[in-house]
Parts: structure tokens; sequence; C-alpha cells
């Protein structure tokens, strides 16, 4: 074999060599590719896997707040009070619903009553009517009597609100602050006139919904006659806000009201899904 022959052969091998590197490299790479490729869609999966749970959950819980809100606006207090002691949990899920809805709106009636209370000062004796979390007691200085279906709180006296254990004319402010929703709802009011002294006063915040006549919501108009009849006198209506109203009435000295007609207010019932 001449010079020339072992050169070219040494030449060859050294290409062959130089092949053989960059054909691992590339395969080493393709691999670390590969396997990068498969671990992505894992965590892809498992974030898109508990983000279903979560809106299934939350689809669920709305649900079982709508059947709830819809029983409540349907059926007597009496009969509400039984539907909750038979299952507590209910009014949790109730109010966890609730609370979500409200955390929509962009201004809370609960927080203008609060402040109504307190620029008037702590001697007022309050009873609030379907308290909910009591936040109204928890805000203000003011003796509160918080009434409501169920009781979570040593400061929550659980009845139906048309039966409550307080004296006659023993309170100086009434509050329903979204909570006239029982179809008895007028036996509520009659039983707010019982415990207010004379000149006490009675607020009312409702869905504005509930007192739309192009929708088939009550007269607002109506409303105000009928508790005027009752015994109080209107002092103010507020429809600016665009969730709901808000009524102020103060009592007058003693009289027995007859014949009162009460419009009926609206459910607020959701669409099926």
């Amino acid at each position: 074999m001449t010079e020339e022959q072992r050169r070219s052969k040494k030449r060859k091998r050294g290409h062959r060599r130089k092949e053989k590197s960059i054909s691992g490299a590339v395969a080493s790479k393709n691999n670390v590719s590969s396997s990068t490729i498969v671990a992505t869609p894992a965590k892809s999966s498992s974030k898109s896997s508990s983000s279903f749970l979560d809106k299934m959950k939350a689809r669920l819980s709305g649900g079982y707040f709508r059947m709830i809100n819809e029983k409540l606006y349907t059926c007597s207090g009496d009969e509400a009070l039984k539907y909750f002691k038979e299952d507590p949990s209910l009014f949790n899920v109730y109010h966890s619903g609730y609370q979500a809805q409200m955390s929509l709106w962009p201004e809370q009636p609960n927080d203008i009553i609060i402040k109504w209370i307190k620029d008037r000062g702590p001697s007022l004796v309050v009873a609030d009517f379907g308290c909910g979390d009591a936040r109204l007691s928890r805000s203000v200085k003011n003796k509160v009597h918080s009434f409501d279906l169920v009781s979570n709180d040593p400061s929550v006296i659980a009845c139906d609100m048309s039966q409550t254990p307080l004296d006659s004319s023993s309170v100086d402010v009434a509050v329903f602050c979204l909570s006239l929703m029982g179809t008895n709802f007028p036996s509520y009011l009659q039983e707010a006139n019982r415990v207010l002294k004379p000149r006490g006063w009675l607020l009312i915040a409702e869905v504005k919904s509930r007192f739309d006549p192009n929708t088939g919501g009550a007269d607002p108009d109506k409303f105000v006659k009928a508790i005027c009849e009752l015994g109080f006198a209107s002092t103010s209506k507020d429809f600016s806000n665009k969730m709901f109203i808000l009524f102020h009435f103060q009592k007058k000295e003693k009289r027995k009201p007859k014949g009162i007609v009460w419009p009926e207010l609206k459910p607020c019932l959701y669409k099926r899904r």
C-alpha cells in the first residue's frame, strides 16, 4: 500500500468518527426534547383537571343555593324554619351562596343601614329580622336583637320572624335587609309593628326587581300604602341603587289596622341551567 493510499484511508476513518459523533449528539438532543414534551402535558393535564373540579364544585354549590333560594321565596316562614331544622347544614350552603352573590353587588344595603344607625347613636335598640351572619350586630355599639331561621352564633335567636320573643314596644329600629322572603311576609311586618315603640323606625332593603311592575314585580306605591295602613308614615324611598330599593318608615301612635291589601312580592328565582 502506498503512502497516498494510507493517508486516504485515515481520512475516511476520521470522517466516519465525526459522523457518529454528530449523530449521537442529535439523538441525545432528540431524547431530551422528547422527555420534555412528555412531561409538559402531564403538568398541564393536572392543572386542567384541578380547574375542572373547582368549576364543578362551584356549579354544584351554586345549584344548591338556587334550589334553597327558590324554596325560601315560595314557602311560609314556618315551613322554612322546619326545612332548616331537618337539615341545618343547608343554612350554611345557602349563606355561602348568598355571600357569593352579594360580592358581585357594587354596594351593600347593609352598609347603608349600618351607617344610618351609627349616625343616630348607640342608644337605639335594634331588631334585625333575617340577620344572616349578624354583621349588623357586630358593626354597631347598639343593643341588637338578631333573628334568623338557624342560629350558628350565640347572639342569634332562631325563630319564625312572625313570632319573636321580644316584648311589645321594646325596640327603636326594626331592620329587614333582603329578608322579606316568605309568602307570609306581611306577618313579619306586623311583628315588627308590634315590637316597635311609637315613633320607632322600620328600615326595609329589598331587591329592586321585586318592585318592578313591568316584569311582574309589585307596585312600590301599593307596598308603601299597605305599610302605612299598618300604622307607619313613609319618610323616604331610595330607588337610586341599581340592585336594591331602600324604604324608611316611622311608626305612628298605636292604631288597629284593618283589611290591608298587601301586594304580592315577586320572588327572586333563577333560570334553570
